[in-house]
């Protein structure tokens, strides 16, 4: 699953929710798509839209199948959104904000970790990681990555000769 967003919020009384959103893109959720609600840590629970509204690019408001009073959406509020990698299997190789929790690979040194967050500077994704127990900044620039593997979460890339070296002081 890809993480795709959060809920935000409640909208009214009949328990509509804000789902803030990563995509971009409006036009891979439909009616019936289940998203993926992280309650805890690690369990996810399935939620099937049975409407929704466009509220600007990054808001949708939602409303998921067994949820129609105020008291029951407040539960979800705050918590991570997933959904199925198929659904978004093109708009991810596009979106780097959508490649958080994937493992980094390096050409020459291996599994480097998990991206923690991306971000934008100017025109350019830097993904943030922790490497041999050091903060590191890896620029995703179409240059650098061999391959982008959705269903394995993998990106693999061919590092600049010395970047890691100058973040573990070498």
């Amino acid at each position: 699953m890809i993480r795709i967003g959060k809920i935000v919020a409640t909208h009214g009384i009949a328990g509509s929710l804000i789902l803030t959103h990563v995509v971009g893109n409006s036009k891979w959720l439909k009616k019936g798509t289940a998203l993926h609600v992280e309650m805890q840590k690690g369990s996810f629970i399935p939620y099937f839209i049975s409407s929704i509204k466009v509220n600007n690019n990054e808001e949708y408001i939602i409303n998921v199948e067994d949820i129609d009073k105020i008291e029951a959406a407040k539960k979800l509020v705050t918590k991570h959104v997933y959904v199925d990698e198929n659904i978004l299997s093109d708009y991810a190789r596009q979106s780097p904000l959508l490649w958080i929790g994937f493992l980094l690979m390096d050409k020459k040194e291996g599994s480097l970790g998990k991206i923690e967050d991306v971000m934008q500077t100017g025109n350019q994704w830097i993904a943030k990681l922790t490497y041999k127990d050091t903060e590191v900044l890896i620029p995703l620039i179409e240059q650098t990555i061999d391959s982008l593997n959705i269903k394995t979460k993998t990106i693999q890339m061919t590092l600049p000769d010395g970047l890691l070296d100058v973040y573990l002081g070498l």
